[in-house]
């Protein structure tokens, strides 16, 4: 218990609320499946929800079953009951953020981009900042501010409402017949589907910066953090796998990465592949250089990639690690596989097969 975190928890209610009904079809807001991922990062010691609840009188017994405070924001005459609401909540907030030290993440739920000052002056304290919003009604601005945050629409357990059907307007019909009324169902709006390809690029990327930055292995554990830093709302789930390990594996079968066994169980380390698919790449990028070469005498680094993408459509020195072409095309030359050099003349970098 002692290495688990202790959360707290600040519900911004009528942003949520609102924002579930308004953009999730009129479902009503539901706390299980925030408390059931919660439940999954540590032990929640805090839970309090703001709102003036003569405004949410049936969510009252929804809160309570769940032990979540309530903290009633009155709506005075003359003042603003949201700017109430908000004060109240970052005040408290930074309140227990001094005085019990134990507390090692706070968990804010709302899409409001007012919290945006509370969040940095959370991390500012040393402290893990969660968000969690509608994803339709939450700022651009919440997200990356935070450490990690949650679309409430895609946690385990909330099942948004289709679409409802819409109807359109009946022609007029002679008399004495009856109309016909059709009814046309609105086609489910589809999200775009996330690609396992650019996942995989992102890993890479993400694996290569941290053997260069640390020199060290790197976990599972360490990259996860990472991706999270890069992408607060990184989840495994939107790629279709249950775990990151699950995910891991599934990169390692495709040799994007190599596992090994890290210094705890579930923990494995994480490093790019020293051969395969880089000789593979090393090897296109010879053999396209030297037939263009016995043409043209050399090759411009310029318009380069797309020949090679000419001859392996799936090509791309990102999925090996590198940040940028040119730097894949310098690691070539190191090992050997083609000559690079600068042409002042050229005003680019000339690549050539190597001397025989």
């Amino acid at each position: 218990m002692e290495q688990e975190d202790r959360i707290a928890l600040f519900l911004d209610y009528e942003n949520l609320a609102l924002g579930a009904r308004d953009n999730l079809g009129g479902m009503t807001f539901d706390f299980r499946p925030i408390a059931d991922a919660l439940a999954e990062r540590g032990r929640v010691v805090v839970r309090r929800a703001y709102a003036d609840w003569s405004y949410f009188d049936e969510d009252r017994r929804m809160l309570t079953r769940s032990h979540i405070e309530l903290i009633e924001i009155p709506q005075r005459m003359g003042a603003t009951r949201k700017n109430a609401a908000d004060i109240k909540m970052a005040v408290d907030a930074v309140e227990l953020a001094f005085e019990r030290d134990y507390i090692s993440t706070f968990v804010i739920c709302t899409g409001d981009s007012d919290f945006t000052p509370l969040v940095y002056k959370l991390r500012e304290l040393n402290k893990q900042v969660i968000g969690v919003g509608v994803e339709k009604s939450t700022s651009a601005l919440l997200p990356p501010a935070c450490d990690e945050f949650l679309y409430y629409d895609r946690l385990e357990g909330v099942e948004v409402p289709p679409p409802r059907a819409k109807r359109s307007r009946p022609e007029r019909a002679p008399a004495r017949e009856p109309q016909r009324v059709e009814v046309e169902e609105a086609p489910a709006p589809e999200e775009p589907a996330r690609d396992v390809d650019s996942l995989a690029v992102l890993v890479a990327q993400t694996v290569a910066g941290l053997q260069g930055s640390s020199g060290g292995a790197v976990t599972a554990s360490t990259l996860k953090r990472t991706l999270l830093r890069k992408d607060p709302t990184f989840t495994e789930s939107d790629y279709g796998f249950r775990t990151f390990g699950e995910l891991l594996r599934h990169l390692a079968g495709n040799t994007v990465v190599e596992l090994a066994e890290g210094p705890a169980k579930g923990d494995p380390e994480v490093s790019l592949p020293e051969h395969g698919d880089r000789e593979m790449a090393f090897g296109l990028l010879r053999s396209v250089v030297a037939d263009h070469a016995e043409r043209d005498g050399a090759v411009a680094l310029s318009g380069l990639k797309n020949q090679l993408r000419r001859a392996r459509p799936d090509f791309s020195e990102k999925k090996l690690g590198y940040r940028t072409f040119l730097q894949f095309c310098k690691a070539a030359a190191t090992g050997g596989a083609v000559r690079l050099e600068w042409s002042p003349e050229a005003d680019d970098y000339l690549l050539t097969p190597p001397a025989r």
